[in-house]
């Protein structure tokens, strides 16, 4: 159990800072985004049709709490150890390799794989659904906003 509530509590922080975190993006200058997004979808079923997901259930080794000695009025009384169980996880062993054969893929077509700053929340609410026609030119202040279930959107300046 102490394991398990440790293990939930980590994997907040990490999702909590891929939030923060640059946004990756397939970028090529001038490039149609509907048809950035078709490549997209192309090289993604390409990439899990050749490195399909594959799931292997793992534990974590088993740890050992080691007893100890509790004394009280002068009588001392030794507690047993126990054994925490290591916690049960799953893991896709295809995963990296599916992700390097979309970029291969992608690179085929002419994209790069870049990393951009996560645009402010008010860039996004002032931009909202709209979206670009093309890819636009990057600059330093260029940022991109990442949304559920669609590729990145990029926007060229933000403050």
């Amino acid at each position: 159990m102490f394991f398990a509530k440790h293990t939930f509590a980590a994997l907040l922080l990490v999702s909590g800072l891929a939030a923060c975190g640059p946004v990756p993006v397939y970028y090529r200058a001038g490039a149609d985004v509907a048809r950035r997004d078709a490549d997209l979808l192309s090289c993604e079923v390409s990439a899990l049709r050749d490195a399909p997901v594959a799931t292997q259930i793992r534990q974590h080794p088993p740890i050992y709490r080691p007893g100890g000695e509790i004394c009280r009025n002068g009588r001392c009384y030794h507690r047993a150890g126990y054994w925490e169980d290591g916690g049960i996880y799953t893991v896709d062993v295809n995963a990296d390799l599916r992700g390097r054969v979309e970029q291969s893929c992608m690179a085929s077509k002419g994209y790069q794989s870049i990393a951009l700053k996560r645009c402010p929340q008010s860039v996004a609410d002032a931009v909202g659904s709209r979206r670009a026609s093309t890819l636009p030119p990057l600059t330093q202040t260029s940022c991109a906003i990442a949304r559920r279930g669609q590729p990145p959107q990029i926007i060229a300046s933000a403050p």
